[in-house]
């Protein structure tokens, strides 16, 4: 368990995460003037903590209505004591998080019609349950798998981005051929399961770190394994009904560029989808890395000032599948540079990737 290491356990604790006696006078007054008490958000969850455990989500120990600090007593820093900060929730052994929200909102709604479908095509984060609220009827709780922000570790090849934009892509066609416009298309709502990144495990909060605090955690690279990119957050999602207009009102989202986004003047919603994911290439990839002009082809119809003129989803897959068929395979194994690095920098980071290039073409050719 992760407390383990604050439960008197001092023995395998290292070295920098043992305080001095000055270092323990200070922590535990720092303590008892409440510096690590829960915040007004932690005593939502710890007020539901024996119903979730009842349904079998087991929150941390920090979540327990008996609990106490575990670094009292110990001579071990709080910062390595995995009950001081703020964490999620677990059920049979897996990290999940629990989201809560209002049982009037279109989000429910939406999440439950899509996890009745089964489909690799679906880009949409997995739902385990939803569960009434055990203290106000007008909320509902949903539990969901832990997702990584999708640019932690940040993308570090063309074929990184590549694989990321085959994802989210094929996700849109697949939301809005149901008939779903998601209204807020970011990076912030876009994640990933990095669970192949991290075959050792992370702490979800402190995201460099080991689930115990006490190490580093260090990533594989992305290439060569299964990762999925999903949508999350159907918030300001809308479900359209067969047949019906895809308009909207409403300045909402968190791509303020998009053009016609109106309190009171309708505008297709699906096109502002198109709009958003399009500024996220550009933005995230087109214009901070190099040899990323490729993208070019997308992002100028699907940015068009004028919602009619931009592609449907459906369009934008094809003319991606279209773009990266053209594309010469060794180009993904290469890194990914970014515009702002110093020349001298970038002379020496590509010489690195043409060397490891060319380790990587005489392996194929000897067959090891």
């Amino acid at each position: 368990m992760l407390a383990d290491v604050c439960a008197g356990k001092t023995e395998a604790t290292p070295q920098h995460a043992i305080l001095d006696s000055a270092g323990i006078k200070y922590y535990a007054e720092s303590t008892r003037r409440g510096t690590y008490a829960h915040a007004s958000a932690e005593i939502f969850w710890q007020r539901r903590y024996c119903f979730l455990r009842d349904h079998g989500y087991i929150m941390r120990p920090r979540y327990e209505p008996e609990w106490k600090p575990s670094w009292i007593g110990t001579g071990i820093h709080p910062a390595y004591c995995e009950d001081s900060v703020m964490l999620l929730h677990w059920q049979d052994n897996e990290l999940v998080a629990i989201k809560r929200f209002r049982t009037d909102s279109q989000e429910q709604h939406i999440i439950q019609f899509l996890s009745t479908l089964e489909d690799e095509k679906k880009h949409a984060v997995p739902v385990y349950a939803i569960l009434p609220d055990p203290f106000d009827p007008q909320l509902a709780l949903m539990v969901m798998p832990f997702l990584r922000p999708c640019d932690e570790p940040d993308f570090s090849t063309i074929g990184d981005a590549v694989e990321f934009i085959d994802q989210i892509t094929e996700g849109l066609v697949f939301l809005h051929s149901h008939r779903i416009a998601h209204r807020d298309i970011a990076f912030a709502n876009i994640m990933m399961d990095a669970k192949p990144l991290y075959p050792n495990g992370y702490h979800p909060v402190r995201l460099h770190c080991s689930e115990d605090l006490l190490q580093e955690s260090t990533p594989l690279p992305r290439a060569g394994r299964s990762i999925r990119y999903y949508y999350v957050d159907f918030g300001l999602s809308i479900k359209f009904p067969e047949g019906a207009p895809p308009y909207a009102v409403g300045d909402v989202g968190r791509d303020a560029e998009v053009p016609e986004l109106s309190p009171d003047v309708p505008y297709d919603a699906f096109k502002v989808d198109i709009f958003a994911l399009g500024n996220l290439f550009r933005k995230k990839f087109e214009q901070r890395f190099n040899s990323m002009e490729f993208l070019l082809r997308l992002i100028e119809p699907m940015t068009r000032r004028q919602p009619e003129t931009r592609p449907t989803a459906e369009q934008v897959l094809v003319e991606w599948q279209s773009t990266r068929a053209e594309l010469n395979e060794s180009l993904f194994r290469w890194r990914l540079g970014p515009k702002s690095e110093p020349a001298i920098e970038r002379m020496f980071n590509d010489t690195v990737a043409v060397a490891l290039e060319g380790i990587y073409r005489l392996r194929k050719l000897v067959g090891t």
